[in-house]
């Protein structure tokens, strides 16, 4: 035999895809499952001609599910990013769009069961150690895909998935401002680090001469912000503790300037050699964050909301995506609670993937 059949479902979770499999089924050793996955995606080719990836950052993540042994959770979400050309794999990050399919495809798998109308899956994050509660609606005991519910950056509705976020702060570096600074300046730019649910590093578009309403191509055709952008990423990685990121996807970059079609702020969100069509899940909510503490470079872009859980409506390329932040206190008292989004899925595919033999071998 010179491949090897792994099952997997297919799916669309928030404005991301992928295939999501049974860990059990794939290799233990990271060597041999960053093959595998490399592999399965077709890294190496911009169009990830030999594999199921569709030549996009958002097209080539993989979900690995398994039954959970934390008392709180009920199933564990172990995430792959996985490079469109380079045939690299990054296992440090999570990706909460690809989260919002990973309550349905539990369901579907077998390793939870529905429970009324709808169901609570409680996911552990492995990359992050993160709790996250998803509510999947389950009429008749199956998961329901069709809906009214939409989210900018994909066509039609679909059956909401409401995710909620704990223990957000801290993910990757143990701290909400891991430079232990509301502002730090790296080649003349002012930056915020700030890691919840994602470490990202976040400037104000102008201070790099851009309106911040630029399309995520133009701004990936602008080799020279591009290059300036990635070397303030590389020193924030080893100012946030997190040493060389050169081959990291972490931290993320983001940029903020005002809102112009009635939200909060707009912001475009890079992966982070390319800038996202839409918005990530996890980097909305260290978005959010940023614009909700004072003395961060949101500071005088955003028109903020009042109270709290406070909504934050994030623009970015394709429209909008709301976040909503509970949280107590202000200043150096500022403590955030949870955050929760509203998301879609659908099960796009269900079957084999054929994985060539060699991809197996150490």
């Amino acid at each position: 035999m010179t491949q090897t059949a792994v099952p997997f479902l297919f799916m669309r979770g928030g404005t991301s895809r992928g295939p999501y499999m049974n860990r059990a089924d794939l290799p233990k050793d990271l060597d041999t499952l960053s093959k595998v996955l490399v592999a399965a995606v077709g890294s190496g080719h911009p169009l990830n001609i030999d594999g199921i990836g569709g030549g996009a950052a958002v097209t080539t993540k993989v979900a690995m599910l398994s039954p959970s042994d934390d008392e709180w959770a009920d199933v564990d979400y172990f995430f792959a990013q996985v490079s469109v050309e380079d045939q690299l794999v990054d296992y440090k990050p999570t990706c909460g769009n690809i989260l919002s399919g990973v309550g349905p495809a539990a369901l579907e798998m077998g390793l939870v069961k529905p429970a009324g109308d709808t169901t609570r899956v409680r996911i552990r994050a492995v990359n992050t150690n993160a709790r996250v509660e998803a509510i999947v609606e389950t009429p008749n005991g199956a998961v329901e895909y069709a809906g009214d519910a939409k989210i900018d950056g994909v066509p039609g509705g679909a059956a909401p998935v409401l995710l909620n976020f704990m223990d957000v702060v801290g993910s990757a570096t143990g701290a909400l401002l891991p430079t232990g600074n509301l502002r730090d300046e790296i080649d003349g730019i002012e930056v915020t680090c700030m890691d919840v649910a994602m470490p990202l590093t976040i400037a104000r578009a102008d201070a790099f001469g851009l309106t911040g309403y630029e399309t995520a191509e133009e701004l990936d055709a602008n080799r020279p912000f591009m290059e300036r952008m990635e070397a303030i990423r590389l020193e924030a990685g080893k100012r946030m503790g997190m040493g060389d990121v050169s081959k990291s996807v972490m931290p993320k970059f983001g940029l903020l300037s005002r809102p112009r079609s009635g939200g909060t702020v707009s912001a475009r969100y890079f992966m982070p050699w390319n800038c996202h069509p839409s918005m990530a899940v996890t980097g909305a909510q260290c978005l959010a964050s940023c614009v909700l503490r004072e003395g961060t470079v949101a500071d005088g872009l955003a028109d903020l909301p009042t109270g709290t859980p406070a909504l934050v409506q994030i623009e970015h390329p394709s429209g909008i995506i709301d976040v909503t932040v509970d949280y107590e206190g202000s200043g150096a008292d500022f403590t955030l609670k949870s955050a929760g989004l509203l998301r879609t899925a659908r099960l796009l595919a269900r079957g084999e993937l054929m994985i060539p033999q060699a991809a197996w071998s150490k």
